[in-house]
C-alpha cells in the first residue's frame, strides 16, 4: 500500500488546490488530508484484521470437524483479539483521538507513529503465516504450538496499539 497521505493529496480537486493559495487555508487542507490519510490507513488495518479474525473463526470449525475440541477456546481467543483490534482501530476517532488537532506531533514522533502503523501490517503477515501453520497442523501434534504462536502475536497487536497511543498522548517514555 502506498503512503495514504500521498494518495489523498494526489486526489485533491481543483477547488482545494485553488484554496491552498488563501492564507491560513493551506494548513487546514493539509490537516484534513492527514485526517483522511489516517482514516484510509485505519480502514485498511481494520479490514486486514477483520479478514484474519474471520479466517481464525473458520479454522475453529475445521478444528471442531476434526475433533480438536480441547483447543477451540484458545482459537476463539485469537479470533476475539483480532476482531476487537479491528473494531478498536476502525472506530478510533479521526487521527487517533485528535491526532493532529490538540496534540502537536513533531516529525520524530510522526516517524515513530508510521513505524507502529507499519508494524500492524507486518504483524498481520506474521499472523497470516501462523494461521497457515494452524491449518496445516489440524489433526497433528504441532497444533497446540501453532496456536500458542498466533496467540502471542495477537497479544502483541494490542501492546503495539497501546505504545502507539502513548506516543500520541505524550505518555510514552522518551
Amino acid at each position: 500500500m502506498s503512503n495514504p497521505y500521498e494518495v489523498v493529496q494526489e486526489h485533491q480537486d481543483l477547488f482545494q488546490k485553488l484554496l491552498r493559495h488563501v492564507p491560513g487555508f493551506k494548513g487546514y487542507i493539509e490537516r484534513g488530508q492527514r485526517r483522511a490519510a489516517d482514516k484510509l490507513l485505519r480502514d485498511q488495518v481494520a479490514l486486514r484484521y477483520s479478514e484474519l479474525a474471520s479466517r481464525a473463526a473458520r479454522l475453529q470449525k475445521a478444528m471442531a470437524d476434526s475433533g480438536e475440541f480441547d483447543l477451540l477456546d484458545e482459537t476463539e481467543g485469537i479470533a476475539l483479539r483480532l476482531r476487537t483490534f479491528a473494531d478498536r482501530i476502525k472506530n478510533a476517532s479521526y487521527g487517533y483521538s485528535g491526532f493532529f488537532d490538540a496534540i502537536k506531533i513533531n516529525e520524530q514522533e510522526l516517524a515513530k507513529l508510521y513505524t507502529f502503523d507499519m508494524a500492524f501490517f507486518e504483524l498481520a503477515g506474521q499472523i497470516e503465516r501462523g494461521l497457515d501453520n494452524i491449518e496445516a497442523a489440524i489433526g497433528g501434534e504441532g497444533l497446540p504450538a501453532a496456536i500458542r504462536a498466533v496467540a502471542d502475536l495477537a497479544r502483541q497487536i494490542g501492546e503495539t496499539y497501546d505504545r502507539r497511543y502513548q506516543i500520541i498522548t505524550g505518555t510514552a517514555e522518551k
